[in-house]
């Protein structure tokens, strides 16, 4: 039995060159255990292993492994998990016999290993993101940033580089739990660890930056689901612009809310200015990614009393350039259908669940992708301004994306097509096929029998308004 022991939980030259002196003892993985100072962590989490053969001194031969490999070893050693140094060492024996393994993404315990340096590398970039330096004054009077956070992984050590580059020009201090970093304009020491009670509170400068966050608020632009994702509520007290955010929240959508039913009651109404705020406050939406690909936001068009709303998924290619809804092919079909229903286009309002093109580039054309999750509930916002304004009876969600949309979450148009759904505002909803589906029937016979439900589909729900 082998001990291989490491100065620390993030000593990855430690364990490097312990790695190469037990393959060049051919020592296998079970044989080995790992200990960090004087505390043995045995591989599989059992009783510590006291005794053996202690690896030790001596000069650590070189190997041949993949540089991948090296990387990905560097990011997993910084997990909490305790096994680790013995699955990295079972990993680099494996390598060794068979280089071409770092490939092989269906190895459970290498896209184990991945999903640790993974997690680990979030971390990282969580600290960076989401630590906030608080101004105090040293015994000597020189102004001190000190800053705590509290890591999920031994990320600390591996961080102190990044904040020497950015931070190089004033003295500061990272308090975590396990370790601490104080900076003198010169050298990085180590302290011990801290407790959150041992990091200054608010400072003046923090309560000029709270003001200007609230000044240039834009709720159009907040991902709130990334936001969620991406800075558990666990780091929010690091960051002082996170206490205002619900309240700016709230108070942004009480303020459209209480515009749109302003102008809906005011005498002689004042609902084309609203809609017209509503549509230039999309027009800079940021509130997913797909604005940075998308020529523009595509928003509804129609009257604004109409009695019925039609939801598509999202604009098409031509609908992109022209900056209008349903003007491309299935826009076309839409227009055909509507007229076999005896429905006036001009008398509805048109609309998408999400307002901008999402497309995969070849070549010179821009082939249509289906928005995600996050992106249809991101655009939600502007659906539910637009029907708080319009105050439609009937909503008609074209296709499954639109009805995602409507409804708050996923159904599958077979289960609840051709009926009406109750909407919490007391209106109706209906689903039926996306126009575009009707465009992709190769089948001539087919193709008309589906044109011919979709048309049935459109006078049951235009039969409700009269």
């Amino acid at each position: 039995m082998a001990i291989a022991t490491l100065q620390s939980e993030d000593d990855f030259a430690g364990w490097r060159d312990a790695a190469r002196r037990l393959v060049a003892a051919r020592v296998p993985p079970h044989d080995v255990v790992w200990q960090v100072g004087d505390g043995a962590t045995d591989l599989f989490g059992g009783e510590a292993i006291v005794g053996g053969e202690a690896i030790v001194g001596g000069e650590a031969p070189p190997l041949r492994v993949p540089r991948p490999f090296i990387d990905l070893a560097g990011a997993a050693l910084l997990h909490t998990e305790p096994a680790r140094f013995g699955m990295l060492y079972t990993m680099l024996t494996r390598l060794i016999e068979q280089p071409r393994l770092i490939g092989d993404r269906a190895d459970p315990q290498l896209r184990r290993l991945e999903a640790m340096a993974r997690q680990v590398r979030r971390d990282i970039h969580k600290m960076r993101a989401f630590l906030r330096f608080r101004e105090t004054v040293d015994d000597d009077g020189v102004p001190r940033f000190v800053a705590w956070f509290t890591p999920e992984h031994h990320i600390v050590r591996a961080n102190a580089a990044f904040f020497v580059d950015r931070f190089a020009a004033m003295r500061w201090s990272i308090l975590t739990p396990a370790l601490s970093l104080h900076w003198d304009g010169a050298i990085v020491r180590e302290g011990p660890g801290a407790v959150r009670g041992d990091a200054p509170g608010g400072d003046p400068a923090e309560e000029v930056w709270k003001t200007y966050y609230a000044s240039i608020f834009n709720p159009a632009r907040l991902k709130v689901g990334a936001m969620l994702k991406e800075m558990p509520r666990k780091y929010w007290h690091a960051m002082p612009e996170t206490a205002l955010v619900g309240e700016l929240i709230a108070g942004a959508r009480a303020r459209e809310t209480g515009m749109i039913a302003k102008a809906r009651t005011a005498p002689g109404g004042n609902v084309d200015a609203a809609w017209a705020a509503l549509r230039g406050e999309a027009a800079h939406c940021t509130r997913c990614d797909l604005y940075r690909d998308a020529t523009q936001t595509v928003f509804g068009e129609g009257p604004l009393d109409a009695q019925m709303v039609f939801v598509g998924e999202q604009p098409g290619d031509q609908e992109d350039l022209a900056g209008r809804p349903f003007v491309g092919p299935a826009g076309q079909m839409f227009d055909r259908a509507m007229a076999a229903a005896k429905i006036d286009r001009a008398g509805v309002y048109v609309t998408n669940a999400v307002k901008h093109f999402k497309f995969e580039q070849r070549g010179k054309r821009r082939i249509h992708a289906k928005p995600n999750a996050g992106e249809i509930d991101a655009c939600r916002w502007w659906i539910e301004q637009e029907r708080a304004l319009i105050r439609p009876r009937i909503t008609v969600a074209l296709g499954a994306t639109a009805a995602r949309s409507l409804l708050g979450k996923a159904v599958t148009i077979s289960a609840v097509r051709g009926r009406p759904i109750a909407l919490a505002d007391e209106s109706e909803a209906w689903v039926t096929v996306h126009p575009s589906y009707l465009l992709r029937i190769p089948d001539r016979d087919e193709a008309q029998a589906e044109f011919d439900r979709f048309v049935e589909d459109l006078k049951a729900a235009a039969a409700r308004v009269a």
